[in-house]
């Protein structure tokens, strides 16, 4: 025990603490007495250990780990899922102490609330915090998406978020890896199992049809995630973008003028056809209404001052992920040719479309 302890990083203290309650009982003993730990005792140790420090506490990390259904591998994917996570979120804390830093350096005057959201009470703001104000249902989406959900009767929604897109008609059932995005469900919500994509917690063909909007690009292992959606239901429905489209980054005047650095971001999403070749899908296009209601990336590509507004970038992961420079560089770009018409001689012909093609497609298998 003493060189597991060693080990690990752990007291001797915590390990009985941990053979006390059940939670990793090693059931071999030397001659002496002593107790010994199997190749099967350290993995569980490892993977109780891996959900204490990502801040589970012991009653939640004993039912991951008697998860019948879950093995080595499937915990290793849904630790790497919760990891990324927290990593997307230290950086977006990052992000946001570097834009109080500036703003001091700027001589400008830090709220009290800006204060807080900065130094992580509302950490998530950064990436989902603002979803409420600005992710909604958008009604003409919606129904491609309920569309190509066809008689479903039950339906898993994976990665579901604040439960946009949800049908009000069926049984759904959500599954959500962040706390923080499940504690912004409103209330009457489907029912919302802690989860990964990639080790979804269901018996095959459970539910008629998965579906997955606006989230494969966040899995840890997007192809993973997709097969397990595959598995435990019928049909499949998600919701994503093309990056394999040539041309792909000059199609949207934002990425294409202001933002070079979304080809990197792009490099690292799964590809439109890998993912389609995974669960036999083919791929429809999905329009973006001019007034869109969803303050997706794409969302105000007939209304760039929205892409000015802090609360309105929030909701948009690609701002997190490109880093603060890149982010202020592009708003004071477009402000600046907002501001001298520049941006409006160069996308006069928006002015008369009601939607545009952005990259955004429907996988249906």
């Amino acid at each position: 025990m003493g060189r597991v302890a060693e080990l690990a990083g752990v007291s001797v203290r915590t390990l009985h603490h941990y053979d006390e309650i059940g939670l990793v009982r090693p059931l071999g003993r030397t001659a002496a007495g002593y107790r010994t730990y199997s190749a099967d005792d350290v993995e569980r140790l490892r993977e109780v250990l891996a959900y204490r420090r990502l801040g589970f506490g012991l009653r939640e990390v004993a039912k991951l780990v008697d998860d019948s259904s879950t093995d080595a591998v499937a915990h290793l994917h849904r630790l790497r899922g919760l990891l990324l996570e927290r990593r997307r979120r230290v950086d977006a804390m990052v992000a946001a102490i570097d834009r109080e830093i500036e703003a001091r350096a700027n001589g400008l005057m830090v709220t009290p609330e800006e204060q807080l959201e900065m130094l992580g009470v509302r950490l998530y703001d950064a990436i989902g915090g603002a979803y409420p104000a600005t992710r909604r249902t958008e009604p003409r989406i919606a129904a491609q998406i309920w569309n190509a959900l066809g008689d479903a009767q039950t339906v898993l929604n994976v990665g579901a978020g604040t439960g946009s897109y949800e049908p009000g008609d069926r049984d759904v059932t959500a599954v959500e890896p962040s706390a923080v995005m499940r504690g912004q469900r409103p209330a009457g919500s489907a029912r919302c199992v802690a989860a990964a994509a990639e080790s979804l917690p269901f018996e095959d063909h459970s539910f008629d049809v998965a579906m997955a909007v606006s989230t494969v690009h966040h899995w840890g292992d997007p192809i993973a995630g997709l097969r397990e959606m595959r598995r435990v239901a019928r049909r499949v429905v998600v919701l994503t973008f093309d990056t394999d489209e040539p041309g792909r980054q000059d199609r949207f005047w934002l990425t294409r003028d202001y933002l070079p650095e979304f080809a990197a971001v792009l490099s690292e999403f799964p590809s439109l056809a890998g993912m389609a070749e995974a669960i036999g899908a083919r791929a429809e296009p999905v329009p973006v209404p001019w007034d869109c209601a969803d303050g997706l990336f794409e969302a105000y590509w007939r209304r760039p001052g929205a892409y000015l507004e802090d609360h309105v970038r929030r909701a948009m992961s690609v701002w997190t992920r490109v880093g603060p420079d890149a982010e202020q560089r592009a708003v004071r770009s477009l402000g600046d040719d907002l501001r001298t018409g520049r941006w409006a001689e160069r996308n006069s012909d928006l002015a008369g479309l009601d939607t545009a093609d952005l990259g955004l497609r429907l996988l249906i298998a």
